[in-house]
């Protein structure tokens, strides 16, 4: 059932007046596929713009606090945690993981995707200059903890 719609297929905002507080955390993924020096470059700090690993960092905790703001029928939340990390993997991709924490009334799925995905577009904003080539890919949830769904772990999540 598509909750986002109600009893005439309009789109609507869920009402979680009634569903209970509880702990919530959710885990989303992106990869940034690139040339390896562009990702030698990054690594070793010699990127005109600075550190993009920390600047990506800043720019995914700060979406997942507006993801209400992007998509339109989210509710603003109280996250308790963000954390998003960054690594290379391999010679020419950037893994970025995002972990959203609240104790509230609805999850955390959509800010953790937000985290991860616009932590990856601003490594492609601050390499594009260097590499226009690089893509973004799998753009996922690996996992979901908490709420009336329970628990939720993609089969190939590490």
């Amino acid at each position: 059932m598509l909750t986002h719609l109600d009893s005439q297929g309009r789109a609507n905002m869920v009402d979680v007046t009634d569903k209970a507080v509880t702990s919530r955390e959710a885990v989303a993924e992106a990869r940034v596929r690139m040339r390896p020096e562009t990702l030698r470059l990054i690594q070793d700090g010699g990127h005109p713009k600075g550190d993009v690993f920390a600047v990506a960092r800043i720019a995914g905790i700060q979406a997942a606090k507006k993801t209400h703001e992007l998509i339109p029928l989210c509710h603003p939340l109280l996250l308790t945690s963000v954390k998003v990390e960054l690594s290379a993997e391999g010679e020419d991709t950037v893994r970025i993981e995002a972990r959203c924490k609240l104790a509230g009334q609805t999850g955390v799925e959509m800010e953790a995707l937000t985290a991860a995905s616009v932590a990856a577009l601003t490594i492609y904003d601050m390499c594009k200059a260097v590499d226009k080539g690089m893509t973004i890919e799998n753009v996922r949830l690996l996992e979901k903890l908490g709420g009336k769904s329970g628990h939720y772990r993609a089969e190939d999540a590490q």
